[in-house]
């Protein structure tokens, strides 16, 4: 989803970065918020939604930011908005929701004041929720009316939803990656889905991580990821029958993990969950369609649509694009 960009905020600004992902961490709710997450069938779940932030090749400023929205459970897209973004912001180890989440809090604004009929009542990120190594401060170290200013990156908006929002009522998650980041922005229930596992708290990609990984037989199947303070921060979920690797889902926002894993399951046609699929899909076809094969990145006005491009993948090709290995 991000690619690194060089050099490193100023300390004042990185010093405001930790501040402000303390104060959101504590508005961070993880339980189910809605009926139909209750739901064994999620009865009453009409659309799911899914980001992406695909770069121009070699270029680590000028990318896509995407939001695709889809109907459930068919599955098939009712929205999308595509547009090319600068990221100027330096890529920082553990921050990287402050150089890419304004772009997608945007987009998700622009859809509720132009379609709201069209709003995703969740959203799938490619990154991590509580599964993450940042915003490992206990909950209320920073307080409401501290003093600490917003950075340029979040609107005013967003900012005054953050001061007013209440609190979770529940223990505070392990940690706060940009599926938790998004969701409290937003005000939306959010998943955390990444493709390789984030060695934190104790856990590791080692011969006992593999052994549970062979041991899932069937689309579904899934181990829980308890690092070394006792604490479960996520998933590991075979997605597909015939996927020989699991993602690693976490809570994002205002959902549970229990749901989180089974909502992801149920959107997943191929590995992927099909929402995340179709934002990078779409995205990477439109820096293709839009700065053509290779050139200098001119950025050019947004797209939005509501009808559904058929872009997908067909039925036997992989449908993972090579990424780069990013810490979210």
């Amino acid at each position: 989803m991000a690619r690194k960009a060089a050099g490193r905020p100023p300390e004042e600004t990185l010093s405001l970065w930790k501040r402000e992902q303390a104060l959101l961490k504590t508005l961070v709710v993880d339980r189910d918020t809605e009926a139909w997450q209750r739901d064994p069938a999620f009865s009453g779940l009409q659309r799911v939604g899914g980001v992406d932030v695909s770069f121009v090749k070699g270029d680590s400023v000028s990318a896509c930011a995407s939001l695709v929205v889809l109907s459930y459970p068919e599955l098939e897209v009712m929205y999308e908005d595509c547009r090319m973004v600068s990221l100027t912001a330096p890529y920082v180890s553990g921050f990287l929701a402050f150089r890419e989440v304004p772009f997608l809090v945007d987009a998700v604004q622009q859809l509720r004041e132009k379609e709201p009929r069209l709003m995703p009542q969740v959203l799938f990120v490619d990154g991590n929720g509580v599964l993450h190594h940042r915003g490992l401060c206990s909950r209320g170290k920073v307080q409401r009316g501290s003093g600490v200013a917003p950075i340029p990156t979040l609107s005013l908006n967003c900012w005054t939803h953050c001061l007013t929002s209440p609190a979770s009522s529940s223990s505070a998650p392990a940690g706060f990656g940009v599926a938790c980041h998004l969701g409290v922005l937003t005000d939306l229930p959010c998943i955390g889905v990444a493709k390789k596992l984030l060695q934190v708290d104790g856990l590791e990609n080692n011969a006992l991580h593999k052994e549970k990984i062979r041991l899932l037989k069937a689309g579904g199947d899934s181990f829980p990821l308890m690092g070394g303070s006792g604490t479960v921060l996520g998933m590991a979920l075979k997605s597909h029958d015939h996927s020989t690797k699991p993602l690693y889902v976490s809570v994002g926002h205002k959902m549970s993990l229990e749901a989180a894993v089974r909502l992801t399951h149920g959107c997943c046609k191929f590995r992927i969950p099909e929402p995340v699929r179709q934002a990078d899909i779409r995205s990477r076809d439109y820096i293709r369609r839009t700065l053509g094969v290779q050139g200098a990145p001119a950025l050019q006005p947004e797209r939005s649509k509501k009808a559904q491009r058929p872009k997908a993948c067909p039925q036997g090709v992989s449908e993972e694009p090579a990424d780069l290995e990013i810490i979210h």
